[in-house]
C-alpha cells in the first residue's frame, strides 16, 4: 500500500519530464521545436522539429505539418512531407497525405500514404 510519498520520488519526476506533450486539447499553429520525445494528440498546424528525438502522433491527432525527427511513428492524420533520421512507423488508423523519407519504414495494414515513400 503506497502512502503517498512515490509521487515525490525523483524516479518519478524524471519520467515525466522524459517526454512533451500536446493534448487533444491544444492547438498549435506554427513551429513546434523540442530536445525532447514528444507526442501530440491535439492539432498542428505548421512544422514540427525534434532532430534526435522520437516524435508520436496519437490517433486523434490532425497535423498539417513538416516532420522532422530521429523516428516517427504516425496513428493520426497527417498532412505534410515526413522526413525522419532513423525510421518511420505507420500504425494501422495512421494516414499521411505527403511524402515520407526514411531509412527504415513499416507500414501496418490498414495505413494510407498519399505520396511517396523513399526508404532504404
Amino acid at each position: 500500500m503506497s502512502n503517498g510519498t512515490d509521487l515525490k520520488s525523483p524516479a518519478t519526476s524524471n519520467e515525466r519530464r522524459m517526454v512533451a506533450w500536446i493534448g487533444k486539447a491544444v492547438r498549435v499553429e506554427g513551429k513546434v521545436v523540442s530536445d525532447e520525445d514528444l507526442t501530440i494528440d491535439g492539432d498542428v498546424h505548421g512544422s514540427i522539429e525534434l532532430g534526435g528525438h522520437t516524435l508520436t502522433i496519437g490517433p486523434d491527432a490532425t497535423i498539417k505539418a513538416d516532420l522532422l525527427a530521429k523516428t516517427v511513428t504516425i496513428s493520426g492524420n497527417v498532412k505534410g512531407n515526413v522526413k525522419a533520421v532513423e525510421k518511420v512507423e505507420l500504425q494501422a488508423s495512421g494516414r499521411v497525405e505527403g511524402d515520407i523519407t526514411t531509412p527504415r519504414f513499416a507500414m501496418a495494414d490498414g495505413a494510407t500514404v498519399l505520396g511517396k515513400i523513399q526508404a532504404g
